[in-house]
């Protein structure tokens, strides 16, 4: 039982980062986000903390993705701030998915994928 507790974690593990994540959590943030985009691609990662999925696929991409200074990544627990991962799909256009990773630029989402699909390989090719 071990052994799967590393591959997917706990349930009661919090996300520590291996990345600079910027944590999303207010809904004021996503009109900032949305300027922010203007200038550099924004990267919003939809997490429920719950979801062995959905950490698996956190775990992933945190270690095959090379931090790229023109994007600036942000983090969204859904259990903690569902109103603003509501918010997101309605913004721009998503479907509400976990784990699920959105690129924005110009106010638009650009690419996204779900579960299995998320590969920070195919995210850079967007940038």
């Amino acid at each position: 039982m071990s052994f799967l507790k590393n591959i997917f974690g706990s349930e009661d593990q919090q996300h520590s980062p291996s990345m600079p994540w910027n944590q999303l959590n207010d809904l004021g943030q996503l009109n900032n986000l949305i300027t922010e985009s203007a200038d550099k691609y924004v990267l919003i990662f939809k997490h429920s903390t719950r979801c062995s999925v959905s950490r698996m696929a956190l775990r992933q991409f945190e270690n095959e993705f090379v931090s790229h200074d023109k994007i600036t990544p942000y983090f969204l627990d859904i259990l903690e701030h569902r109103n603003i991962s509501n918010d997101v799909s309605e913004q721009f256009g998503v479907t509400h998915q976990s784990p699920q990773l959105i690129l924005i630029k110009n106010g638009k989402a650009i690419f996204d994928a779900s579960h299995s699909s998320i590969d920070a390989e195919d995210l850079l090719r967007y940038i």
